[in-house]
């Protein structure tokens, strides 16, 4: 099974999503409980949301695998990213219900966290990696837009309803002020309700990547899965409220297209 699919495109523009995967190896999949099989912390449907990118240009990186096989967006050391907060895990042990996700006993060891780092993580992000450096070789600098969704209500991690579109650079340290201005912009002109840098600050794509003193800048658009989607299993596709927020999304893409940063 291929761990990502890629579009490229010739835009200074790269959208990445590694959370909308819902492949679970086998060898994994014999192990989850029953609240986990579900795949319930899925990015369900974001890259149907982005499907629209290649088009203009972006390109576009989607992971195939759960994010229950390893975590594409947290620091491989396991460092934090929200200290003080609750957290998941590079592997993660406990849904966003904060149900188990492995049967007793069966946690992955220090042993298997690595492997799966060796095999899931490092291609993953050596793919990234490698359309950074050739969008940056071409343009002279790159932004990555860091896709992903969640629940509109998760008290494991927030209290009360999340805003609809929570932009993330970490506090304006991943990208340079004009692009974080842009992205600000579409927020603050939509019927949907939009933040910057709050709860959500951008995980570990962001802040690994968002470099803007080489040009390369990155921010996190965490969307609230009620705004296209209903949120309970099977968790559908909502056509009507996804097509005003796919019209959001196609304003955003325009405006980051628009700045330029070299």
């Amino acid at each position: 099974m291929k761990l990502c699919d890629l579009t490229r495109g010739a835009t200074p523009l790269i959208i990445d999503i590694p959370h909308a995967g819902t492949y679970v190896p086998p060898d994994i999949a014999a192990r989850l409980t029953p609240a986990a099989r579900a795949l319930p912390d899925t990015d369900w449907h974001v890259e149907q949301l982005y499907a629209f990118a290649p088009a203009a240009g972006v390109t576009l990186l989607v992971a195939t695998h759960s994010r229950y096989a390893i975590d594409l967006n947290r620091d491989p050391t396991g460092a934090a990213l929200y200290p003080g907060a609750s957290n998941t895990e590079l592997c993660p042990t406990r849904t966003f219900g904060d149900q188990p996700i492995y049967t007793a006993d069966c946690p992955p060891d220090a042993t298997a966290i690595a492997t799966r780092r060796a095999e899931y993580f490092e291609p993953y992000h050596a793919t990234l990696t490698a359309e950074i450096e050739r969008v940056r070789a071409r343009h002279g600098y790159a932004i990555v837009l860091d896709g992903h969704s969640i629940k509109s209500h998760v008290p494991r991690f927030f209290a009360g309803r999340l805003p609809d579109l929570n932009l993330g650079t970490a506090n304006g340290t991943s990208c340079g002020a004009a692009v974080e201005a842009a992205g600000g912009a579409v927020l603050a002109g939509e019927a949907f309700t939009g933040v910057v840098n709050g709860r959500f600050k951008g995980g570990y794509v962001t802040r690994h990547y968002g470099q803007p003193s080489r040009g390369v800048h990155a921010l996190q658009l965490e969307i609230a899965q009620a705004c296209y989607m209903d949120e309970t299993p099977p968790y559908p596709w909502d056509s009507v409220r996804a097509g005003a927020l796919v019209s959001v999304l196609e304003r955003l893409v325009e405006a980051l297209l628009a700045v330029r940063c070299g």
